[in-house]
């Protein structure tokens, strides 16, 4: 069995990540990565970057008899900058989602102690394991936490936590006891680890939420007289962002003689933008802008009255954050995205995305108080709590979770 090393220069940091861009899916999400980017020069890091894949008639079977070798149901593993990429094996939709996860840990397990030589044996052993999901990372996580002999610690991803924690009530023990015996957690909005808290019972060791940074955080002046409200999407994504409540809010605002336009920045397939574009042509007020270049998008969303995204499912959005650093008041949903982070704040008007009627009103206020909203988010981005919001601030806080969790 490995043991834990004494920490040395850094502690070291073992990452358990579907989420982390890596050799099989170089395309995914940068928001992990970017966490260890910020804090490379005080943690010594390391990932395994998980995929899932289904499974053979055969490997199934295996899974649900409890039969052959745990690690038969991992892929060996392909070397990458910041640590090792392996594919499992696990159906679809939360089938067998306990025992798939279990058996992928045995799987690592075993890896960790035979398969990889001096790479990981000799030379590098984690002092803490972070688990990047309660529900899917999270298990594993715990058990080689347990097998190993070291602390673990979580953050908390509100749209997958959430339906599945929603969705598999028979494994609500289990989760619940993850997340009372994990050394800290990081919710990446404050309402996801309220949410959790409801449905598997409050723990008593620390949080800190933590907002995923991104790219440039450059603040931009807000700057009155923007005549249109923007928003910003992969096309691919609308029914999740909502495009449909957008549309309804305009048509309501039109019978209201309220007048509104509204902009959707983002890109996709042709034959994707030419039907979702016929689709709501008669939707008065909306357009479809194209994609933009990302360092092109502060001054494109500077130059409009507001940002609107009420969108279904968010862990957090970083476009939230993009849009108030670029001098834009946001429309957000309740109960996503980045509730919690602005309960007070009059730039950041809280809205049921299941009602258009509220994302109606909301559109309104951002047009009618334009002026009154700007002024209230210039303050604000000169304030301390913007700096949480920052590369640094952000990397800081991940930081002192992390310095916790090792105590």
């Amino acid at each position: 069995m490995l043991r834990c090393c004494a920490m040395a220069d850094r502690p070291r940091i073992l990452h358990l990540s579907g989420d982390y861009p890596d050799p099989i899916q170089p395309e995914k999400t940068q928001a992990i990565a970017r966490l260890l980017e910020l804090t490379t020069g005080e943690f010594d890091h390391r990932v395994i970057s998980l995929n899932r894949v289904s499974p053979s008639a055969r490997e199934a079977a295996l899974l649900a008899s409890g039969a052959g070798a745990a690690d038969a149901m991992i892929g060996l593993p392909t070397p990458f900058d910041r640590g090792l990429a392996f594919t499992y094996a696990a159906p679809p939709k939360g089938v067998l989602h306990q025992t798939a996860l279990v058996r992928l840990a045995q799987g690592l397990e075993h890896q960790l102690e035979h398969r990889l030589g001096q790479h990981w044996r000799k030379d590098w052993r984690p002092d803490l394991i972070v688990g990047h999901k309660l529900t899917i990372e999270g298990i594993v996580a715990r058990h080689l936490a347990q097998r190993l002999g070291v602390p673990f610690a979580l953050s908390l991803q509100g749209n997958t936590d959430s339906r599945i924690t929603a969705a598999r009530p028979d494994l609500r023990h289990s989760f619940a006891a993850i997340l009372r015996e994990a050394r800290v957690v990081f919710p990446f909005a404050p309402w996801t680890l309220r949410l959790l808290e409801d449905r598997l019972g409050a723990r008593t060791g620390p949080s800190i939420a933590l907002p995923c940074a991104f790219e440039c955080d450059t603040m931009i002046a807000p700057r009155a007289g923007g005549e249109v409200l923007v928003s910003v999407f992969h096309l691919a994504g609308h029914r999740w962002k909502n495009l449909r409540g957008m549309a309804d809010a305009l048509s309501l605002l039109a019978k209201r003689d309220e007048e509104a336009r509204l902009e959707i920045v983002g890109g996709g397939s042709a034959a994707l933008a030419q039907s979702l574009a016929a689709r709501f042509a008669k939707v008065p007020g909306l357009g479809f802008a194209g994609p933009i270049a990302s360092a092109d998008l502060p001054a494109r969303l500077n130059r409009a009255a507001g940002f609107v995204l009420p969108g279904l499912r968010e862990s957090f959005g970083m476009v939230f954050t993009e849009a108030l650093f670029a001098g834009l008041p946001i429309l957000y949903p309740a109960g996503r995205a980045v509730d919690g982070y602005f309960d007070d704040a009059p730039f950041a008007l809280r809205v049921d995305p299941d009602e258009h009627h509220a994302i109606a009103d909301g559109m309104a206020r951002l047009l009618r108080d334009e002026a009154r909203l700007k002024a209230a988010l210039a303050d604000w981005q000169s304030s301390a709590d913007a700096q949480r919001f920052t590369r640094a601030g952000i990397g800081e806080a991940f930081a002192r979770g992390l310095r916790q969790a090792l105590r």
